[in-house]
């Protein structure tokens, strides 16, 4: 995304519902001067790159987020890794610099789809995530 399109994404996922054009013009007209025939411009275009919906109130269009932020920031992340020759290192690189915190996260995340894998192919009980690797307790 360009950098007034960011502006615009985040207000939305920030306020968490439909806003008009003058909204959006008006919030970023605090911080800096912006003339208002850009946002209807630049709102069009997320919504042709499927990012917006867009719905008509009274005379003004409306525009809401599609996906949420967190699609957003893991399309980023697919896409970075997707360029990489050597995903595994990436990857590990990219763990290493986590904070403590952001690992637990990504531990929970990694077994929550472990024991989700396991029960979408009828996985025996016992079966999940080990070390970051999807594990069976059948033999």
């Amino acid at each position: 995304m360009g950098e007034l399109e960011a502006e615009i994404m985040d207000r939305l996922w920030r306020w968490e519902r439909a806003a008009t054009v003058r909204e959006i013009v008006d919030d970023i007209n605090r911080t800096r001067p912006l003339a208002y025939t850009t946002v209807p411009t630049v709102a069009d275009v997320l919504y042709r790159k499927g990012w917006l919906r867009r719905g008509k109130s009274g005379r003004a269009w409306t525009y809401e987020p599609v996906r949420s932020r967190e699609d957003y920031t893991a399309g980023l992340m697919r896409d970075a890794l997707g360029c990489a020759s050597d995903r595994p290192a990436a990857l590990m690189r990219f763990v290493e610099h986590m904070s403590p915190e952001d690992v637990g996260s990504l531990d929970a995340a990694l077994r929550s789809l472990g024991r989700q894998a396991a029960t979408d192919e009828g996985a025996a009980p016992g079966d999940g995530v080990r070390g970051g690797t999807i594990t069976s307790s059948r033999r």
